[in-house]
């Protein structure tokens, strides 16, 4: 029988990109599956197979308002928090003030989950935890061990801050109130239902609008580990069955991969010819983050299972196949530094 079968789970932000898949792999394990999502950034459509079947408890709302996290939590013995302020790279390096609202949201709903007595919290956490100074060097060969995030922190932007806020402030509640939990450490995380405010889909997206030159941010030296969807999905699950004191655990691939290595496969694959052209004056992030996954493999017996290139192909697949090219050429600008 799964771990799942029968277990009142909320998942705050379920309309979203990673929240709906998640919520996808809880209704199939047997979970009674409740989402709160205020739809800024989530989508019904991500969900509406559930809502058509009566498989999930949908409520639009916003979590910060009064009166709304603790209805939320009520009868609930997980609580999966992905709910945020929250965007892509141009989002994050461009709005401080949405973000440092999530210090707000986070500390409301642990808050209550301490008070509704839940038996754990799954935290999405970030690599914008991990210190920026660390970060700056493309050649080194560099992976991110999680006792990387200690004294003197150095985060990415209000939203890497809150992230890391969010960790040290679970941690506490386990020490000092029992409360379990585990943070997950999202590392550049792509597939469908995925958003153009994040590289990979943006790329994707300039592609199939046919976009030449095609702009590329930076110099296309700045390296990555992208972790498909459903790698991601497997591992929060791990960790919320097998971590229970706070822990923080890193998901990600070993695999570095250049921000200009990643287009050139995008127009491979998909067949479009277009000049390449540079943007430095545009926003990168650091130049090297890419996650160590050893803890992951040794704690919760997981590692990625699907290579970069083959999910890159499945994300293509799937965005040429359900895209609408005049509405992405239309949102496609705005989409890159906005939610």
């Amino acid at each position: 029988m799964s771990f799942w079968m029968g277990r009142r789970v909320l998942v705050t932000g379920g309309a979203s990109f990673i929240g709906s898949h998640l919520v996808d792999a809880l209704v199939e394990r047997g979970a009674r599956v409740r989402i709160v999502d205020d739809l800024s950034s989530g989508k019904l459509e991500n969900i509406q197979h559930h809502l058509a079947r009566g498989t999930i408890e949908f409520i639009q709302a916003d979590l910060r308002e009064p009166g709304v996290a603790r209805m939320a939590m009520r009868d609930i013995e997980f609580v999966f928090h992905l709910a945020a302020d929250h965007g892509g790279r141009g989002y994050v390096d461009l709005h401080q003030a949405g973000p440092a609202s999530n210090l707000f949201l986070d500390g409301l709903i642990f808050w209550e989950a301490l008070r509704a007595r839940v038996e754990k919290v799954i935290f999405a956490s970030s690599g914008c935890v991990y210190p920026n100074y660390l970060q700056g060097d493309p050649n080194q060969e560099l992976y991110l061990t999680e006792d990387l995030v200690r004294p003197p922190y150095d985060a990415d932007n209000m939203y890497g801050w809150a992230k890391l806020m969010a960790e040290l402030t679970l941690r506490a509640y386990y020490r000092e109130h029992g409360l379990k939990s585990v943070s997950c450490r999202y590392f550049t995380v792509y597939g469908p239902r995925g958003v153009e405010n994040h590289a990979i889909i943006a790329l994707i997206a300039k592609a199939f609008v046919g976009q030449n030159p095609i702009e590329v941010w930076g110099d296309g030296t700045q390296v990555r580990n992208w972790t498909y969807i459903d790698d991601i999905v497997r591992g929060t699950l791990l960790a919320a069955e097998k971590i229970e004191d706070g822990t923080a655990i890193n998901l990600g691939t070993m695999e570095r991969i250049r921000v200009i290595d990643a287009v050139r496969m995008i127009l491979e694959y998909t067949g479009h010819r277009a000049e390449i052209v540079f943007r430095p004056d545009m926003p990168v992030g650091p130049l090297n983050r890419v996650a160590d996954n050893s803890m992951a493999r040794k704690l919760l017996g997981w590692e990625p299972q699907v290579p970069f290139r083959e999910g890159l192909k499945r994300t293509i697949d799937w965005y040429f196949a359900t895209k609408d090219r005049e509405q992405v050429r239309r949102i496609l600008n705005r989409m890159l530094t906005e939610r």
